[in-house]
């Protein structure tokens, strides 16, 4: 993949469907162990915000929020696929869901690091 790419993106039933640009190709891959991420299991990339364009269902995407409400997770009211969340740790960043990019198979990918989110650093009260 070159450093810059175009790429698309949708839900399982493809009733979501979006436009991503990777400004630093597959870079920042990720997973997090935070008790939302471990449960749905996805690799994302982060991407800044302006990066992800929703080309075709933004109304049937539904809007998760738990613990601070910082971060906004987005899944596909239909087949129920998460394709990304606005970060909490970095509010003006998406992660986006890998799986449901065209042409990248997550299982392909090999090692991928994992962010401490049971440790997250807004939950640690000031010294």
């Amino acid at each position: 993949m070159n450093p810059s790419t175009e790429i698309s993106g949708s839900c399982h039933c493809g009733t979501v469907t979006f436009d991503l640009t990777l400004s630093s190709g597959l870079d920042s891959l990720s997973r997090c162990n935070c008790s939302m991420c471990r449960r749905r299991g996805a690799i994302v990339v982060s991407v800044p915000l302006a990066s992800l364009s929703i080309t075709q269902g933004e109304e049937n995407l539904s809007l998760y929020q738990f613990n601070t409400k910082t971060a906004k997770h987005y899944f596909c009211r239909t087949c129920g696929i998460y394709t990304h969340h606005q970060r909490r740790s970095n509010p003006q960043e998406f992660a986006v869901n890998i799986g449901c990019l065209e042409g990248i198979d997550p299982f392909d990918l090999g090692e991928i690091v994992t962010t401490d989110g049971i440790n997250h650093s807004c939950d640690q009260k000031a010294r």
